[in-house]
């Protein structure tokens, strides 16, 4: 996540009943004179039936092993975080980064904020960056990537920019036609990809599919579909790798890499669904599971395993690259964990 052999002993002479009991492992010593009323040996694995009984008896089955405890986390944050959806690690500054969405996920309610935790466990900046204050314009923020000093937020419909170390806004990439941008990556080029899950609120409050899934790259401010349509699943949790794109699907439970045609290519599936973060470590991947309270290891074309249990909805993961730390947000928790795992 053994198997336990139970043996069965009708009413029979002696020399059955030892034999029986040789097979489950115990031990029986067959006497000259007839058999007593009373069984003359017992084993842990079964409960003879009394003398006079005509019916089998079965027995009682052997305890499970007990089931390893979830893993501890080396550090945990609680202090003040509102849904934090993602968790950077900007190596330059040695700190995390937590976005935090601060309401209903698709509300253009302008209070979305950015968190600086230190390592060490401490919450050094709660709202470092906070919407509607200092000119900063932050609704619902999620993903976030960092390239040459500046911080990048993917946000509804916008990916806004700050200043990496005074956290002063920089401007704003619109993305025509987008309606819940969810997660960034940054290749080594310099562009920015981000994923659009194509959610809206629903007539009863809860998100719905609004047919927009696409992901994008942004180079030098010009916006670029690489991937559209309803298939992709709502693609969340972007990657980029020298191999292409990799993404999951929020409503679905794929894994899959973008060809250069803009399709999907070496679906793979995770146990279950409603995956949100993606995370090259090493030769693998790990990917978070809402339904699964879990995180996953696995590689495309392969099979997915389960890394972390117990784990409450596990949104956009990061890694200290430092300490060799995964750091993972709880969106619903309100917490953030850091844990051991190379």
């Amino acid at each position: 996540m053994a198997h336990t052999t139970v043996c069965t002993m009708c009413p029979a002479p002696l020399f059955l009943v030892a034999a029986a009991l040789l097979g489950c492992g115990g031990k029986a010593t067959v006497a000259p004179q007839a058999p007593p009323a009373e069984p003359v040996a017992k084993n842990s694995m079964i409960d003879p039936a009394p003398a006079d009984s005509a019916s089998a008896s079965r027995a009682a089955p052997a305890p499970e092993p007990p089931k390893p405890a979830p893993p501890s986390p080396v550090v945990k944050y609680t202090t003040g975080f509102a849904l934090p959806e993602s968790v950077l690690y900007d190596a330059e500054a040695d700190r995390y980064l937590v976005s935090n969405i601060n309401g209903a996920p698709a509300d253009r309610d302008n209070n979305g904020f950015v968190s600086v935790l230190s390592p060490d466990g401490q919450v050094t900046a709660l709202k470092w960056i906070e919407g509607g204050k200092d000119k900063v314009k932050l609704d619902a923020p999620k993903g976030m990537a960092m390239v040459n000093g500046v911080l990048y937020v993917a946000d509804l419909t916008a990916v806004r920019m700050f200043d990496a170390k005074s956290g002063a806004p920089k401007g704003e990439t619109a993305v025509p036609g987008s309606t819940f941008l969810n997660d960034l990556a940054a290749g080594p080029d310099g562009k920015i990809y981000v994923s659009d899950s194509g959610m809206k609120p629903g007539p009863d409050g809860k998100l719905a599919p609004s047919g927009t899934d696409a992901v994008y790259v942004i180079e030098k401010g010009h916006v670029k579909a690489i991937a559209k349509g309803a298939d992709l699943g709502g693609p969340n949790g972007v990657v980029w790798t020298e191999k292409g794109i990799l993404t999951c699907g929020l409503r679905s439970n794929e894994v899959y890499r973008i060809d250069d045609k803009g399709k999907k290519a070496d679906v793979t599936t995770a146990p279950a669904g409603h995956l949100d973060g993606l995370l090259v470590l090493g030769e693998s991947l790990l990917v978070t599971s809402h339904d699964g309270s879990a995180i996953y290891r696995g590689k495309l074309g392969g099979s997915f395993e389960v890394a972390l249990a117990d784990q409450k909805t596990p949104a956009d993961i990061g890694y200290d690259t430092k300490r060799q730390r995964l750091l993972v947000p709880h969106l619903r928790e309100n917490t953030v964990e850091v844990y051991d795992l190379k």
